[in-house]
């Protein structure tokens, strides 16, 4: 017997994702529906490549009861809402939002790095997704970390539009084609044209004049990985459609050569190490479109400081940050605790 599986917000691009990828895994799923907001109800979606249609129904009538497990991906709003409603009526919720993430009840979770953080579920029957550029980042730490155990992360972000939803997709493509036309090209949700720029801006601004999508990969990669580890981070938007790209700076307790951080990056869960000190030798955004593997490049001693690293990290932010996570998440809590399948 296989699982009872809810996937909320299955009309946006995260959604869509984590249906392809439910398919293309082949999760034990004996029944899945599809919900969304009222805008699309009656709306069909592709179960993948499997020719299997779903028909979305209206979130605000959904009877959660006899589900076994929810994917959210309707932003912390709809959480805020439906996640307690789901996780009440006994269906576990593993939510995509920022929403739960820091709640000391309910377990944020890479599989590759912290599987074991699950078990806190039963507190409150949510489990969170961290947020996408955290993701890949903690899976190419983890390896590294259990090895010569890190001190300090600096890290750089160069993070695709596709970040901020399809709205931020429409907005680079409408862009560039304006520019190319010679018709203006004004912003609309990015603070500043997006289309052959980059902005150092990511969410709201805090008080210390970091930002909120800053905030959230110290505090994100504390709870997931050490809270002893210092992190600062700056998170720039770039004119990439999908697919989140960072600079690593790694500083480490234990000695550790670039050799020897390549040997255990080339092994560890999740990572695909490509790595050849030659033109082209490396991961861009564009080669990591479609694949469920964290990308490592450019790895290298920093001789500035005692015991460093560089390293250059590339994800598919709707998969690994995103999508793939949550579906890991949930094949993750299928095995550990609820075995049906």
């Amino acid at each position: 017997m296989g699982y009872r599986v809810v996937v909320a917000g299955a009309t946006g691009n995260v959604g869509r994702e984590i249906l392809n990828i439910l398919a293309e895994r082949e999760f034990p799923a004996d029944e899945i529906a599809c919900v969304a907001s009222s805008r699309s109800q009656g709306l069909m979606v592709d179960y993948g490549d499997t020719g299997k249609q779903i028909k979305c129904t209206n979130i605000e009538h959904f009877d959660w009861n006899g589900w076994d497990m929810a994917l959210f991906a309707i932003g912390s709003e709809g959480s805020a809402i439906y996640a307690p409603i789901a996780a009440a009526a006994g269906c576990v919720v593993i939510d995509n939002s920022s929403l739960y993430r820091m709640d000391p009840d309910v377990p944020l979770i890479v599989p590759e790095v912290n599987p074991e953080a699950i078990d806190g579920y039963k507190v409150r029957n949510i489990i969170a997704n961290p947020n996408c550029s955290t993701a890949q980042m903690v899976v190419a730490l983890k390896p590294l970390h259990d090895a010569a155990k890190i001190l300090r992360v600096v890290v750089s972000t160069y993070q695709s539009v596709s970040g901020a939803g399809k709205a931020g997709m429409d907005e680079l493509f409408e862009q560039s084609r304006n520019i190319f036309v010679g018709d203006p090209a004004e912003p609309k949700l990015f603070t500043k044209q997006i289309a052959f720029n980059v902005i150092p801006h990511i969410d709201s601004f805090l008080d210390d004049g970091s930002t909120k999508e800053e905030w959230k990969m110290v505090v994100e990669t504390k709870k997931i990985l050490d809270r002893k580890i210092k992190v600062t981070a700056t998170c720039v938007r770039v004119p990439v459609f999908v697919g989140h790209s960072e600079a690593i700076n790694i500083e480490f307790e234990n000695e550790i050569s670039a050799e020897e951080a390549q040997n255990i990056l080339r092994e560890a869960p999740g990572i695909m190490l490509v790595d050849k000190r030659e033109d082209g030798g490396y991961i861009t955004p564009i080669e990591c479109v479609g694949d469920f593997a964290t990308y490592i490049s450019r790895v290298r001693e920093d001789p500035t400081v005692e015991n460093g690293l560089n390293l250059w990290c590339v994800s598919d932010n709707l998969r690994k940050g995103a999508a793939l996570n949550a579906v890991q998440i949930a094949e993750l809590l299928g095995r550990r605790h609820l075995q049906k399948a």
